[in-house]
């Protein structure tokens, strides 16, 4: 196994983290965006993240590039959720099944330990096994699936919600 460089995410990765994803974006309907992510839309979402505190940001990197990242950010607007992040992890597919996935949430768990937070939440477009076995492995739990609420590549996706926490 090749080793990953795991480390908080700067600026000058917000294009490759754009690559990233949009590859989801564009082949899976892992994300329900239906069109490719602008850079400058990229450097809005990135903006979210910083420091200390409940919304972290992790980039895994190997021999120099950028292979994946796990994030924690707001739930829901609405300030009763605050102590409740969403948590999103993308990996490169020659990345996958390497233990990738433990190693970027493992250091944003240990990077929320102390903020203020309660609870974290992960939504799965269904069927999704490497994401639902990675999930289980990190201590979430599954607490429902809503049916259908995502159209995507000519067909309706069901997604699975898992809570953990903290």
């Amino acid at each position: 196994m090749s080793e990953f460089l795991i480390r908080r995410g700067v600026a000058g990765d917000v294009a490759p983290l754009n690559e990233l994803y949009n590859h989801y974006v564009r082949e899976t309907p892992i994300t329900f965006d239906l069109e490719p992510i602008s850079l400058a839309s990229k450097r809005t979402w990135f903006e979210q993240f910083g420091g200390e505190g409940r919304h972290q940001l992790f980039v895994a990197e190997r021999a120099g590039r950028v292979v994946g990242y796990a994030c924690s950010r707001p739930f829901r607007e609405k300030a009763a959720y605050d102590t409740t992040a969403e948590t999103s992890i993308y990996l490169a597919p020659e990345a996958q099944g390497q233990g990738l996935g433990r190693q970027l949430y493992g250091r944003l768990f240990s990077a929320l330990d102390g903020a203020d937070l309660h609870r974290l939440v992960a939504g799965i477009t269904l069927p999704n096994d490497a994401s639902l076995a990675l999930h289980e492995r990190a201590g979430f739990r599954a607490i429902g699936v809503l049916h259908q609420v995502g159209r995507k590549l000519g067909r309706y996706w069901d997604v699975l919600w898992m809570e953990r926490e903290l």
